[in-house]
């Protein structure tokens, strides 16, 4: 009997295991358990945020400011590109056909530093054969005009104090005329026209090699002096040039460019309204060259509302936004999506996004991004 009643309840316990395992399949195993901090290097937490121990903080070079709201001018974002000063700058062309023959230095080189009205080259007009042949023509028929003037007026000389004064004035005077024609059209049988710099300054560019045939108002060279260049901007807002404070540029290798307004232009230009800027004397760029793009901050007399941080505190994210890093906790950066307008070449309103108080990393941001 009792052998009985161990059988039952073996077999009950064996019954009932299989329910067990099922009801243990049926467990969710997709939740993971909540990351902890593992170590003592960087990393980036479930919640995006960053953990950056000291040491690494110190490595890495992460510097931050505290964040203020304040006034700050508007700031409009320009393309614009370098141009020449007309006033010192030039180009050279002849305003005659013809074949180009090299000065007595030889044909100035790129960059090769040349002076106001020093000689570069020489153009030989080209004439037909016809033309020529006139012209020869002409210069016989002078040179005879001349030889009989000449005669003409021996004669006249001889008899001097027996005929009129005025006969022998107006013979010596047709001998002038006919002497001066002459040498005119001789000339101009052999001249050559002679291609001087117009400016001070280098040589930007050379479309010359010496015997080649031109046409009038080819542009052979184009000089420029490199220490007065302007700036260029299109603005597509007529108001902006009447609403102008200061203004300065960048390059795309980030070199900044003080600048001074100079005015703008009456004459829509791609529908936009040109502006040009001179750069400043204090300013001496040798990184510029005529044709650069580059970008133009003009800021105006209207203020806007914002925290003001260096351009460098903003990154993108892994969704392209705009974000900064806040310094939270003694360890911990949180990103925070931002909006924001340019300031100045180096600075930046953010306009949404931050607050008061908030530590913004502003040295390092980039490499605080790369943690994953």
């Amino acid at each position: 009997m009792k052998n009985n009643i161990k059988h039952l309840l073996l077999g009950g316990c064996l019954l009932a295991l299989p329910s067990l395992a099922l009801a243990h399949g049926d467990e969710n195993h997709d939740t993971a358990a909540p990351a902890v901090a593992v170590g003592n290097s960087p990393q980036r937490l479930p919640n995006g945020s960053v953990l950056l121990p000291k040491p690494s903080q110190r490595q890495l070079a992460v510097r931050t400011i505290v964040a203020e709201q304040k006034d700050s001018p508007q700031t409009f974002e320009l393309s614009g590109k370098v141009i020449a000063d007309p006033n010192a700058s030039g180009r050279v062309q002849p305003t005659l056909s013809g074949r180009l023959e090299a000065g007595p230095k030889g044909l100035p080189s790129l960059g090769q530093k040349v002076q106001k009205g020093e000689l570069l080259a020489y153009v030989k007009p080209a004439t037909n054969p016809i033309d020529r042949a006139n012209q020869s023509a002409q210069a016989s028929e002078l040179r005879a005009n001349k030889a009989v003037a000449e005669k003409r007026l021996a004669r006249l000389q001889q008899l001097e104090g027996t005929i009129p004064q005025k006969d022998i004035e107006s013979v010596r005077y047709e001998l002038q005329s006919l002497t001066e024609r002459l040498s005119t059209v001789g000339a101009s049988l052999s001249s050559t026209e002679s291609l001087f710099a117009p400016a001070s300054g280098v040589i930007a560019s050379v479309n010359a090699v010496s015997g080649q045939v031109v046409d009038a108002r080819e542009v052979l060279f184009e000089i420029v002096d490199t220490s007065k260049l302007r700036i260029e901007a299109l603005a597509y807002d007529t108001q902006l040039a009447s609403n102008i404070a200061t203004a300065n540029a960048s390059t795309t290798a980030g070199n900044a460019i003080s600048l001074e307004f100079i005015g703008a232009g009456g004459l829509l230009r791609e529908q936009a309204i040109p502006i040009q800027f001179k750069i400043k004397p204090s300013d001496k760029p040798t990184f510029l060259s005529v044709g650069q793009p580059v970008k133009v901050l003009v800021q105006t007399n209207t203020k806007i509302e914002g925290i003001p941080i260096p351009a460098l505190a903003v990154v993108k994210n892994a969704s392209n936004q705009d974000v900064v890093w806040v310094h939270g906790e003694p360890e911990n950066f949180i990103a925070k999506v931002v909006h924001f307008v340019a300031l100045d070449g180096a600075n930046v309103t953010v306009t949404d996004g931050l607050k008061d108080g908030d530590r913004i990393v502003v040295q390092g941001a980039s490499l605080l991004n790369q943690v994953r």
